[in-house]
């Protein structure tokens, strides 16, 4: 059973590395950067959810855990993790602007829809919006962040109104790999909590899946199911907003917690991996 479960995560590894090895290698990512990466994971993983409870953990215990050696394991601590903040803070900062432009009154016209916006100089301007929804951000550098993206539209020298729905940046890669972490990451951490790891309720996780559909279907398919994909993540953003304290300080409560709901669409011709063992 334990060698069958074995052989099932790593078909399970190599099918997830795949398409991960694809984006490493179009942007230049060596096998050896990759490498100490996987080493640093492993051992911060193994060093702060590994330990034994009541004693502190070991550089010898993580290099038992790891397979790595003691020296390996000294190493790959001391190298220096990079970090996306900017990249995160931008795509933040972009999306409340978006959101807020959507949901709140004083950018809505008599209709409920987000309002063509004077750039600056007046109570529903985009000058406000971003003070309201980016803090100390300057709205210039937001308002040309968006522009470059596709997510709003300069009609004139003083007028912008929203293109987009939602924050899908579409000329910068470095935010494109920002979300590759973030999403990716959220997505095994709720497979992982479904695996049984722990006694709380399963997270929600579902798909929907035909592999014998025709080319002529998969147009209509895209659209149907952006469109209503998009009306279930705005609705469930009304509600989501109504309870953080970032966007409404008056919702009070304990603790401090990240949830949400990810949809994703996928699509590629069926071929032999697909079939299973």
């Amino acid at each position: 059973m334990q060698q069958n479960k074995h052989q099932i995560l790593i078909a399970a590894v190599s099918r997830l590395l795949k398409p991960l090895i694809r984006v490493l290698l179009r942007n230049g990512f060596s096998y050896g950067t990759f490498a100490d990466i996987a080493k640093r994971q492993f051992v911060e993983v193994a060093r702060d959810e590994f330990s034994i409870q009541g004693r502190k953990q070991t550089v010898s215990r993580v290099s038992v855990i790891t397979g790595l050696t003691r020296k390996e394991v000294s190493r790959v601590s001391g190298l220096h993790q990079r970090d996306d903040d900017l990249s995160r803070d931008r795509y933040h900062r972009a999306s409340r602007v978006i959101a807020g432009w959507r949901r709140d009154k004083d950018f809505l016209d008599q209709e409920g829809k987000p309002m063509v916006l004077p750039v600056s100089g007046t109570a529903n301007s985009f000058q406000e919006l971003v003070r309201r929804y980016s803090g100390d951000v300057p709205y210039r550098a937001v308002l040309d962040e968006m522009q470059t993206d596709g997510s709003l539209e300069r009609l004139d020298e003083n007028r912008v109104q929203l293109t987009q729905r939602a924050y899908l940046p579409k000329a910068d890669e470095t935010m494109k790999l920002h979300i590759l972490g973030v999403d990716t990451a959220f997505l095994i951490d709720t497979i992982d909590h479904n695996m049984g790891r722990t006694q709380e309720p399963p997270r929600f996780q579902r798909k929907v899946l035909y592999d014998n559909l025709p080319e002529e279907a998969l147009q209509v398919f895209r659209h149907l199911s952006a469109e209503a994909a998009q009306d279930l993540l705005e609705r469930l953003d009304r509600w989501l907003s109504r309870h953080d304290r970032d966007t409404n300080p008056e919702a009070g409560g304990s603790g401090r917690n990240t949830a949400g709901v990810g949809i994703y669409y996928f699509e590629k011709p069926y071929g032999e991996e697909d079939q299973g063992p």
